[in-house]
């Protein structure tokens, strides 16, 4: 959760935030931090190079986890989670990365490490999930692997 919080202040966005609105307030934040505009003042062209590159994350990552997205994806979501088994998965620094047998990736946040542990040592880690991870935590599409 410390990195949606961190990239929601980055944006000055409330969680409620439609996306319409964050595409505006992305595509401000933007205009602002531009490299473009520090042309012949390298250690303002650095800087605005890193804020561009933390601007484009929080923006992508924010989206991915927006309320529209989530139910936008929801029916593939309730599908693939219904259906597809779980063929791999890893621990990321609060993050449960799980790949399916339907080419889906989904990305978990804010999993502890105890609740991860737990799945591992589960007679069954698909069952697990589905009981405690699935609709526990937020998450977002990753990928599609075909």
């Amino acid at each position: 959760m410390k990195k949606i919080v961190e990239y929601r202040k980055l944006l000055n966005v409330e969680k409620t935030v439609e996306l319409k609105e964050l595409k505006t307030i992305y595509r401000n934040a933007m205009k602002e931090s531009h490299p473009d505009k520090f042309q012949g003042d390298p250690e303002g062209l650095q800087a605005a190079e890193e804020k561009s590159r933390e601007i484009i994350e929080a923006y992508h990552f924010l989206v991915s986890i927006n309320a529209e997205t989530i139910k936008q994806g929801l029916p593939e979501y309730q599908e693939t989670i219904a259906t597809a088994t779980i063929t791999d998965y890893r621990y990321e620094n609060i993050r449960l990365i799980v790949n399916f047998s339907n080419g889906s990736v989904y990305e978990y946040i804010s999993v502890p490490k105890a609740t991860y542990i737990k799945m591992v040592n589960a007679d069954s880690p698909g069952r697990f999930a589905k009981r405690h991870i699935f609709s526990a935590f937020p998450y977002r599409k990753v990928s599609n692997i075909d």
